[in-house]
């Protein structure tokens, strides 16, 4: 294991110690195991597909979530708010932080004998070498050295991957094709990898390793309680259908259609050559780091982020989820209709980081288009009306099978609850989840589903809640005798919901109250549709 290795080679550096009233050798330098990206953009940029588009790795990676870990000011106010709620823990919280968002400062500040920062690292001092890994985020020679050992078991949750050794003074970098031995050489020769073909790139178990997060609980004096599924992903979908047809890197590393280069020198085209654009549902991160790229350090160019937010919410659109109104019609006044949402994702939908939600926008107008009915309507401030979260933190939306009165909100979300009982925005406050209704992915099978996936709430008991969809009856009393009414219905997507923003907003530190400060002036811009569906009667 990881740390096992760390400590052996710890035990070789310390063998030079300086004595008083002696000299004697200076212990050796830890290795620089790692490169940032402009050792790899030098060969994997100015790349072209079949149409002409621009692949490039390099180019798509720098705009992504992934590039920018370590800048993400919802993060960095996370990070803060848990260190102030628990000042004890505060050294083990920005280690355990730092595991999957500076993975690289941490994992050489662990072999160097000390152990992760996060606020150490996030002035971004380009004459630092610890802050230029901080800055790369998750980048190129930190998944590419990822190896096969351990992947898909719970020793390489939380960010407990393995990194390979160096052989010959190259160290290991894995890629999903093989390389012949001009290329390597070249390769070799300017970047210091030895390329090397190894399947398991392509395989669900490499994401895992840092998108499985089980934290641990911590009572007020900063001790361990318990421990806690703070973002599953991979486990939802080793629950689902999709386990058998669809890897993590089919649906967030598309693969460019017809042969592509995967380099800039000797092109050699192939085929199923994989897109780095990663998108998955953070648009509203991305758009954030646009806006305030000064004051975030930003490197990426602004049309770079825009273009990958953009595709992020064109991915979301596409892929995400479907919508369909059924067995609607009007009797003595009475809208009687039934709402089906699919869950078209190979996880939970909404899935990862808990301050995600999914909702039903549904409105219903006469022929005028005098509203008669609404429900779920996003509100300027980035709230929700009628949701009780939102109005106040200590009560929350249940699961609804029948949507009545306007005050009734079906959101998919995860409400996490404190050891009282009570709603909380923090993850290492919350022991378990009082409601987690996100949409299941196919296959889902919720009677049999562990612990750290299972549903929570009324939703458990909802029959039409199940693997790949839910249904909501609609059963609306109308004002008086209409003729046709328009039922209008939408799925909105939040990635960061009120409630997780506003929360912030107690913590008189600089984080928190910058990302206060951003969710207020972007807050009408942080939420999009992921589907809809129109219905007359």
């Amino acid at each position: 294991m990881v740390t096992a290795m760390l400590t052996k080679h710890g035990r070789c550096w310390l063998a030079g110690v300086a004595f008083a009233g002696a000299l004697v050798a200076s212990p050796p330098r830890p290795p620089e195991v790692f490169h940032t990206h402009e050792r790899c953009f030098a060969c994997h940029n100015q790349l072209a597909g079949p149409a002409g588009q621009d692949i490039s790795f390099g180019f798509e990676w720098s705009a992504t979530m992934m590039a920018n870990s370590a800048r993400d000011p919802y993060w960095q106010a996370g990070v803060r708010r848990e260190t102030l709620d628990h000042p004890s823990a505060a050294s083990a919280i920005e280690a355990e932080c730092s595991i999957c968002h500076m993975p690289m400062a941490r994992y050489e500040a662990v072999l160097a004998g000390g152990q992760g920062r996060v606020f150490a690292h996030t002035k971004f001092d380009p004459g630092l070498r610890a802050d230029r890994l901080a800055a790369d985020g998750v980048s190129c020679s930190l998944c590419h050295q990822i190896a096969p050992e351990k992947l898909g078991t719970r020793e390489s949750f939380v960010g407990r991957f393995v990194i390979a050794g160096a052989t010959g003074g190259l160290r290991t970098a894995f890629g999903p094709v093989a390389v012949d031995a001009g290329r390597a050489r070249i390769m070799s020769s300017s970047s210091g990898f030895r390329p090397t073909e190894a399947k398991h790139i392509r395989h669900s178990e490499l994401c895992a390793s840092c998108h499985t997060l089980l934290t641990h609980s911590l009572d007020a004096a900063g001790k361990p309680v318990g421990q806690f599924p703070e973002q599953v992903p991979y486990l939802e979908w080793l629950h689902s259908a999709y386990r058998e047809a669809m890897s993590c890197q089919a649906c967030h590393m598309p693969l460019v259609r017809g042969p592509a280069p995967i380099a800039s020198v000797l092109v050699n085209l192939r085929d199923e050559v994989s897109r780095h654009s990663f998108p998955g549902g953070n648009f509203f991160l991305q758009r954030l780091l646009n806006r305030f790229r000064g004051e975030l350090a930003v490197s990426a160019l602004p049309a770079q982020l825009e273009r990958s937010a953009e595709g992020t919410i064109e991915h979301l659109g596409r892929e995400a989820a479907r919508l369909t109104i059924e067995d609607a019609g009007v009797r003595e006044s009475r809208l009687q209709a039934v709402i089906r949402i699919e869950n078209l994702a190979g996880h939970k939908l909404p899935t990862a980081y808990p301050s995600r939600r999914a909702w039903l926008h549904v409105k219903v107008s006469d022929a005028g288009g005098r509203i008669l009915f609404e429900s779920g309507a996003l509100n300027p401030d980035g709230s929700i009306q009628g949701n009780d979260n939102d109005l106040d933190p200590r009560r929350y939306e249940q699961h609804y099978e029948e949507i009545s009165s306007p005050e009734q909100v079906q959101i998919y979300e995860a409400i996490m609850g404190d050891p009282s009982g009570v709603p909380t925005t923090g993850l290492l406050t919350a022991v378990r989840y009082l409601k987690d209704n996100r949409l299941l992915p196919r296959g889902f099978d919720k009677s049999s589903a562990e612990k750290e996936v299972a549903v929570w709430g009324t939703a458990v008991g909802d029959r039409d809640f199940i693997g790949g969809s839910d249904r909501v009856r609609l059963a609306i009393k109308l004002p008086g005798e209409q003729g046709s009414v328009r039922i209008e219905v939408a799925l909105w997507y939040q990635p960061v919901a009120y409630r997780w923003a506003a929360n912030l907003s107690e913590y008189q530190a600089f984080e928190p109250q910058r990302f206060w400060r951003y969710f207020r002036l972007l807050a009408q811009g942080s939420a999009v549709k992921l589907a809809q569906a129109v219905l007359v009667r």
